[in-house]
């Protein structure tokens, strides 16, 4: 078994150690074997992450092991590593790794990162979000066919405000989509847009479609998570490979495969030379003018912001953060 590899990429020369370790255990995929997927796939996966900053989530026993998040970078990066400061909800700054080119990723890779999770904005302007993310989360009891079924009605919301849109898978049950956007919005009006929209998806399709943050009140429907728009959270990147054994990867769709696809078949193994539905996905930046619209008639409505996660402190206009079930009680 060798001791290391070096593999040269974007320029550089970067050091694999233990690069027969095996991380998936159905192919029996190795370090070097996740290193030259992303280094494949190194375009499409560049044009939607590059230049954005990472959270990186190690797996030192591989997929099947444990794991721990690691936002700084430590001190023994090398010196041509891009970083930037990103900030915690409560303030507290860390120094990430930026993915600037696939030598950034292999360094990642090499201390058993297996996927990327990654902010929505490019590290060069942290104050506008130029991505909005719709996460479309089955409950127990629905798998990927109601993520799909949900996807199409997301997708035909966002066509009548003429805005373009690009699914892709998670990896697991469920789908994102993404909207490129222009770069004039903060993190607080994206999420407020992508409250509009889980809400006008569950006027529209009560019976597969939940914007409830309170999982008693779920149902067995596809919970619209709009909070993975609210600052400081990332959201696990397009060509990512998931900690599954069998090494599924988060893989961009065109609308037209999406009734086609399965989630399990797309691996590192088989989504290499695919074309990417993507391949645009940067040219025409889209206005987040109407969602914002229809939030501004929601809370002229009368109806108060939506829930935040329990990290985040309180926010103006928010409901009380207590269960429906357990207020009743009291």
């Amino acid at each position: 078994m060798a001791e290391e590899a070096v593999i040269e990429l974007a320029g550089r020369e970067v050091r694999i150690t233990s690069p027969d370790k095996v991380l998936f255990n159905e192919r029996g995929e190795t370090k070097l074997d996740l290193v030259r997927y992303y280094a494949a796939v190194a375009e499409p996966l560049l044009r939607t992450m590059g230049g954005r900053p990472v959270l990186m989530q190690r797996f030192p026993q591989g997929a099947s092991g444990k794991s721990f998040f690691q936002k700084r970078v430590p001190d023994s990066a090398p010196d041509w590593l891009q970083t930037t400061t990103v900030e915690t909800v409560n303030g507290t700054p860390s120094r990430a790794l930026v993915a600037a080119d696939a030598a950034h990723v292999a360094w990642a890779v090499n201390l058993a990162c297996l996927g990327f999770h990654v902010w929505p904005y490019l590290a060069e302007d942290p104050a506008h979000t130029d991505e909005l993310r719709l996460d479309l989360d089955p409950t127990p009891g629905t798998g990927f066919a109601e993520a799909r079924a949900a996807a199409w009605e997301l997708k035909a919301l966002l066509d009548e405000h003429g805005i373009a849109s690009f699914p892709k898978t998670t990896g697991n049950r469920g789908l994102h989509v993404y909207v490129r956007l222009q770069p004039r919005w903060d993190s607080y009006e994206v999420r407020s847009a992508a409250v509009a929209v889980a809400r006008e998806l569950e006027r529209r399709r009560p019976d597969i479609l939940t914007a409830a943050w309170w999982k008693e009140e779920r149902g067995k429907r596809i919970f619209v998570d709009y909070n993975q728009n609210a600052p400081h959270k990332t959201v696990f990147g397009a060509w990512s490979v998931r900690a599954r054994k069998g090494a599924q990867v988060s893989t961009p769709l065109s609308w037209d495969e999406l009734d086609d696809v399965h989630p399990d078949e797309l691996t590192l193994a088989t989504v290499v030379g695919r074309d990417d539905p993507w391949a645009t996905i940067n040219e025409n930046p889209q206005s987040l003018e109407p969602l914002l619209e229809m939030n501004a008639r929601d809370r002229a409505g009368g109806l108060m912001d939506a829930p935040w996660p329990p990290v985040y402190p309180k926010q103006p206009d928010e409901p009380p953060r207590v269960a429906p079930s357990r207020a009743r009680r009291t």
